[in-house]
Order: structure tokens, then C-alpha cells, then sequence
């Protein structure tokens, strides 16, 4: 099955990380948490937006940036930002990808995105906007990009009770 990873540097706010974990359990996404944390790890809240997912969250936590790209120095790495030129839809995501989102104040930072703006992508919205939630954002993106890979390994199909 192809390997979808996502990476929210310096999350704030509990409930946008657990409604992400709860979007990554039910994909079979790998979360990457790069601290330093605008909450604690183990905040009732956080577990509460995630509801009983945890268990199928596979996730994997961080000091800062270079401990990551120290750990997770392959792969194709997508950066999530307002001020890309590119849109997310014209990406074709190979496996092993990388999504990453910034702080819900401030976003990511602006020397990441420099450094490989070729990589950088938006989600189309109004000029007067400031951005989308955090948690929908992520939840757009995940779904574009197993909608690529034709929903590996997933349900798509439901049906009514008897």
C-alpha cells in the first residue's frame, strides 16, 4: 500500500491535532507531530477530538524541523501554504509523500519554504481570507491525494441496515 505521511510543525491548537489524528486513523495516514507543541500531549481535549481512533493512529512525534529531516530524509515533501504559487490539484503524489502544514497562527516557516518553493502548494480561496482551518485544510489534502491512488486499502463503498 502506498505510504501517505502528514507533518503538522508547531501545532497550537488540540482540537485541529486530534480532529488531524482522527482524519489520519480512518485513512491509514502516518502523523508526524514536530514540536514544540502549543498544548500537551496528553490534554483530554486532544484525545477527545481524536474519539476511540487512537489505536489505529500510527504517529510519530519530534523535537523540532532538523529532527525530523535527520530522521525522514527521503521522500517527496509537500508544503501546504498560502502563500504558494502552485495548487494543490496539480500535483500528481507519488507514495512516500509528505504534507506539510504550518502553525494555525503563522503557518510554516518561510526559510522551509524558501528552500524548496518548487514544492509548495495552496488550496484555492477568496483574496480577503486569511486561510482555511487547519484541520480541514488536512483533510482536503489527504483525501486529493488517495482519491490519486484510487483509495488504497479503503472502503468506498457503504450501505444501508436491514
Amino acid at each position: 500500500m502506498p505510504k501517505l505521511n502528514i507533518v503538522l510543525v508547531e501545532p497550537r491548537i488540540h482540537a485541529n491535532a486530534g480532529n488531524i489524528a482522527r482524519t489520519c486513523a480512518v485513512t491509514g495516514a502516518r502523523l508526524h507531530l514536530v514540536g514544540p507543541y502549543g498544548f500537551s500531549l496528553d490534554d483530554k481535549h486532544l484525545k477527545r477530538a481524536g474519539l476511540d481512533y487512537w489505536h489505529l493512529l500510527d504517529i510519530s512525534y519530534y523535537d523540532s524541523l532538523p529532527d525530523f529531516f535527520e530522521k525522514n530524509p527521503d521522500g517527496a515533501f509537500y508544503y501546504f501554504t498560502t502563500k504558494a504559487h502552485k495548487v494543490y490539484t496539480d500535483i500528481a503524489y507519488p507514495d512516500n509523500s509528505y504534507l506539510f502544514f504550518g502553525r494555525e497562527d503563522a503557518g510554516l516557516p518561510e526559510d522551509l519554504l524558501r528552500s524548496d518553493y518548487e514544492h509548495c502548494v495552496r488550496l484555492p480561496m477568496i483574496r480577503e481570507a486569511r486561510s482555511l482551518n487547519l484541520s480541514n485544510t488536512v483533510a482536503v489534502a489527504v483525501y486529493e491525494v488517495l482519491r490519486q491512488w484510487d483509495f488504497p486499502q479503503l472502503e468506498n463503498f457503504g450501505r444501508l441496515p436491514d
